[in-house]
């Protein structure tokens, strides 16, 4: 009935359950009690009706009937506490699923959310989660007991009867065959549907993120039509699952209801040959319901199953999913803290790196040393690989050929957390949070003081603005700071990236899409930068890299130039050629390079 893949799932799940022992165990002790009462109370029914109302003998009769009603009470009552224990614990384990979860999508590589849709990842902690919290736990919990309790009572029927029984097993087979059907198609229109979605889901967040785009060249009917594609494939899907869930409870309420018409039939004959007692006829009648109500529910509880393994097949990526360092030999200890408590040099040896391993190379063989003090900038057209060496200076990509060494060990063989306090990052594209802009800058890090918050903000020129918002550092931020000028969230963004304590700074396209104000701003506080720290930057104006030590021009992922900006202007090359008009170079130090 159950695969082993699904064996696997239940094991999983059963770690996280495993650490509410004491609560699922209280849940359990209460199934005998109930399996009990379940037992109890049809022997109890033969009781009043052979041996009192039969024969007239009214005698004590009323004692059975008050033990009838203590055992319903009990039965209720170790049905409630089993369902509650069993529900608490499944619910907590949950929780923990979830935040595992959570915790491991974060520590995932770059590479995986370049490949997969952010609403893809959002619907495995949402709607999959949801339909294990939901389907799971209440479809395991209602399938055990169920299955425990009918099996005790056909045991039971067979003890009181067992021809009457035989009677009952005969439609047992044909029913766990069409069970068996039913659940492998529901099986596989449950990946379907949890799998068509994620799709949806994945597409419906890019659509709102792009609704700018959407609208402004009337792309809605294109959009629309595609996010029907998607809805169509999980609708046709769904109405096949409550198609074979409907055929399944269908046909077992029928053989329930037939089931009952024969017992009738050959009790009845029983009970006039004298072979069978009334009582026990109408106790077999009584207990059928006990066997089919839950065999009728079992449909239910098989498509709930089914849905959650499916959520979990999904869940499961995820967890195998490998880690930014897992598998990696990392150093760890008091040596490599001590080797990593400031930053001393940089250093790139013929390193080779590509997006994929089918992909062409985006840097081959670059090589260059950068040491505490200097300010290197990186200068290219587009795509020749400048946003890349930050990326893998970040350890935001790691499988790269060659040699990086930071502080003379190799960067694959240092924990990221080691070297975060290292380098600060100022990115071309800004995300600010719905918060406050003191948690925007600070990140919610404790260690940050609302005061390091005022000094990084004036650092960069962003105290003043601040200032005459309503709430001040209070201010709240909305929609990635869809309430605040380009210029002031990258401002913003600037004072995040000192605040945090960076010894190295990386300026990533700094002044892009600035205005001149906001610009000139910037390029105040980079060259303070560039007196105060060490700077690696990447930018498209002249007055940004102009004072750099070593300008390194990069074309189709190699580095075909390098030297100061005296010199390689010297060389007329491809530096000079950047240029948009050489008499700028002198005269105006907002000259721009063509990239």
């Amino acid at each position: 009935m159950i695969k082993s893949l699904d064996v696997d799932y239940l094991k999983h799940f059963y770690q996280f359950a495993s650490r509410y022992k004491r609560t699922a165990i209280a849940g359990l002790a209460m199934m005998p009690l109930s399996v009990a009462a379940n037992l109890l109370f049809p022997w109890l029914v033969i009781k009043v009706i052979d041996e009192h109302l039969t024969l007239g003998q009214f005698d004590g009769m009323m004692f059975i009937i008050s033990a009838m009603l203590v055992v319903l009470a009990v039965n209720y009552l170790a049905d409630g506490i089993y369902t509650y224990c069993l529900r608490l614990t499944g619910q907590r384990a949950v929780f923990d699923i979830r935040m595992a979860l959570f915790k491991r999508i974060l520590q995932l590589p770059r590479s995986y959310f370049d490949k997969t849709p952010t609403g893809v990842t959002l619907s495995r902690l949402t709607s999959d989660l949801e339909a294990i919290g939901e389907s799971f736990v209440l479809g395991v919990l209602s399938l055990v007991k169920d299955s425990i309790n009918t099996l005790a009572v056909l045991i039971f029927m067979f003890f009181i009867n067992w021809q009457l029984a035989l009677v009952v097993l005969i439609v047992f087979p044909p029913v766990l065959v069409l069970t068996q059907y039913v659940r492998n198609r529901l099986r596989e229109m449950y990946v379907i549907t949890r799998s068509s979605l994620a799709k949806g889901t994945g597409f419906l967040q890019e659509c709102l993120l792009g609704i700018k785009t959407v609208q402004l060249y009337g792309a809605e009917d294109e959009v629309e039509e595609k996010y029907h594609a998607y809805t169509d494939e999980f609708v046709r899907a769904q109405l096949k699952t409550n198609k074979y869930d409907a055929i399944l409870f269908s046909i077992i309420t029928g053989i329930t209801t037939i089931t009952i018409g024969l017992i009738i039939w050959y009790g009845s004959g029983k009970v006039l040959e004298g072979f069978v007692t009334l009582g026990v006829l109408i106790a077999f009648i009584n207990t059928l319901e006990k066997i089919f109500v839950p065999l009728r529910d079992f449909t239910s509880q098989i498509a709930s199953i089914q849905r959650s393994f499916a959520a979990f097949e999904h869940i499961e990526e995820l967890f195998v999913e490998p880690l930014e360092e897992e598998g990696r030999e990392l150093l760890t200890g008091d040596a490599l803290k001590s080797r990593l408590t400031s930053f001393e040099s940089l250093e790139f040896k013929q390193v080779r790196f590509r997006y994929g391993e089918s992909g062409p190379y985006v840097l081959d063989d670059v090589s260059f040393t950068l040491k505490k003090g200097e300010q290197l900038a990186l200068v290219g057209t587009t795509g020749s690989g400048k946003s890349t060496i930050i990326r893998l200076m970040n350890k935001v990509y790691m499988d790269y050929e060659g040699s990086i060494l930071l502080n003379g060990i190799e960067l694959s063989s240092i924990p990221k957390e080691s070297m975060l306090h290292l380098f600060s990052l100022m990115q071309q594209d800004v995300f600010l949070f719905e918060e406050n802009i003191l948690f925007n800058i600070s990140l919610g890090d404790e260690e940050i003081s609302d005061e390091a918050v005022v000094d990084a903000a004036e650092y960069v020129y962003a105290h003043d603005f601040i200032l005459d918002l309503p709430s001040q550092y209070g201010f709240e931020l909305r929609n990635s700071g869809s309430n605040l000028s380009a210029g002031q969230t990258q401002l913003i963004s600037f004072a995040r990236a000192i605040a945090q304590g960076g010894q190295v700074m990386m300026l990533d396209e700094a002044t892009s899409s600035v205005d001149s104000i906001t610009e000139n701003l910037i390029q105040k506080a980079i060259g303070r930068l560039f007196e105060d720290r060490t700077v690696i930057a990447i930018a498209h104006r002249l007055s940004t890299i102009k004072h750099s030590d070593l300008i390194l021009v990069l074309h189709q992922g190699k580095i075909v130039e390098q030297g100061n900006h005296q010199a390689l202007l010297a060389l007329e090359g491809i530096y000079a050629s950047l240029l948009t008009d050489d008499a700028l170079i002198e005269n105006d130090e907002a000259a721009e390079l063509v990239v």
